[in-house]
């Protein structure tokens, strides 16, 4: 599987549900498969949840290219992961849509701090 959009969550964007710059967004490490019918938050399985990010900072939408500053998540623990998804946070888990999901390669957190380094062009983009 390739990284891709959430199809709810490019219609998130398209309807304005979803607005960089204006809502909070967050991320998870996954080790779960991918569903293309996941919706929300919690439409994934909750063991597979790795570990979940604080709101992500400079969270920006420029010319269709969405961008963040990086972020690190203190500690981690828990099972190998393959996947980062990022998520608006409403603060409400059967309410706050999946965005976007990245492959990433196979990662089991030793308890230390994980870096997320996001790509010098950007999280993704709508063009």
């Amino acid at each position: 599987m390739a990284s891709q959009l959430y199809p709810k969550g490019a219609e998130n964007i398209l309807e304005g549900n979803a607005q960089f710059g204006t809502h909070n967004f967050k991320v998870l490490f996954y080790s779960g498969s991918f569903n293309s019918a996941h919706e929300f938050h919690s439409d994934l399985t909750g063991a597979s949840i790795i570990a979940t990010s604080g709101n992500l900072a400079s969270v920006v939408a420029t010319n269709g290219v969405v961008n963040a500053n990086d972020i690190t998540i203190t500690a981690v623990t828990g099972s190998a992961f393959t996947h980062v998804i990022l998520f608006r946070d409403t603060g409400t888990s059967a309410t706050s849509p999946l965005i976007a999901i990245f492959d990433v390669a196979s990662f089991t957190p030793t308890g230390g701090d994980v870096n997320v380094v996001f790509h010098t062009s950007g999280l993704f983009s709508i063009a």
